[in-house]
């Protein structure tokens, strides 16, 4: 299993968790009123009763699996008193950022995205516990690999498109007086993928080959929550906006040892990075749909 493979994995399980979240803000939203009206049709209606029904046969079993493996893991971890420090979520969080878009996740919140984070790090510590990797190993991966722990400097961009400078001009003095940049970038811009997300590019680097080097080397003059003039581009210009800027980073050996340790000993092990391992050990023990275990 390579680096890539295991930060798709952290994709995974966050999109995955905002499923398990959503569905429980809805199962509690039951209990205020079944028969609370969500739609109206004419003069027909859904309730949230058929609506809430309608989820679970969709999502239910999956969700309730998801929610069963974050208990099962926190359960383990604690069993062999296995942590994860904040400084090891941080590190694979700005890696994770600089290495995908914060628009392809869903996620807005940073907190959401250190606890999949977290479960990720204790989940691939307690399938690689009893697994020995010596230095020698860690280190010949480490100088040949060296390159997947460098992070370029990174910046969470928004932006605006428009065909002419006239537009692009109207477009900042609108923001000058305190319009939203999101809901600008909604309303005027053509590239309808980011005008969709209210602008938002996610984060961006100089070896991004999609984003124009125009653009790269105008998010480098800004601070956060500041935004540029109209910058030229092949089909029409944009205004960028800074949401958070990352520093580049290179990582050493000793800052990344554990990282290294557990990628050596999944692709030795060569099994899914599953919590499903642990659930005979964890005595889950779960019903769903008409009662019968599965």
């Amino acid at each position: 299993m390579g680096k890539k493979q295991l930060r798709l994995l952290v994709v995974g399980l966050t999109i995955l968790n905002l499923i398990t979240l959503g569905f429980l803000l809805f199962q509690a939203a039951v209990l205020e009123g079944d028969e609370e009206s969500v739609a109206e049709i004419g003069k027909e209606t859904i309730s949230r009763q058929e609506w809430l029904t309608e989820l679970e046969e969709r999502y239910g079993e999956e969700t309730l699996r998801d929610l069963v493996d974050q208990k099962v893991v926190e359960q383990m971890a604690r069993q062999y008193k296995i942590t994860v420090s904040d400084k090891a979520v941080e590190r694979e969080m700005k890696i994770y950022k600089a290495m995908y878009s914060s628009a392809d996740t869903g996620l807005k919140s940073e907190e959401r995205w250190k606890q999949q984070i977290k479960y990720s790090l204790l989940l691939e510590e307690l399938l690689t516990k009893d697994v020995a990797v010596s230095e020698e190993a860690m280190e010949a991966f480490y100088k040949q690999n060296k390159r997947l722990f460098d992070t370029p400097a990174s910046y969470h961009l928004s932006q605006i498109v428009v065909e002419t400078k006239k537009d692009a001009d109207s477009a900042v003095k609108e923001l000058e007086g305190g319009s939203s940049f999101a809901a600008l970038a909604m309303e005027r811009s053509i590239d309808e993928f980011s005008a969709n997300q209210g602008g938002d590019i996610g984060f961006i680097n100089a070896e991004d080959e999609l984003v124009a080097t125009q653009v790269v080397d105008a998010a480098k003059t800004l601070e956060p929550k500041e935004w540029t003039g109209p910058i030229k581009l092949e089909n029409g210009y944009a205004i960028v906006y800074l949401h958070e800027k990352l520093e580049g980073k290179k990582y050493t050996f000793n800052e990344v040892k554990s990282q290294i340790r557990r990628q050596i000993a999944l692709e030795q092990m060569d099994v899914p990075v599953s919590a499903r391992a642990f659930w005979k050990h964890a005595e889950v023990s779960w019903f769903y749909g008409s009662g019968e275990e599965k």
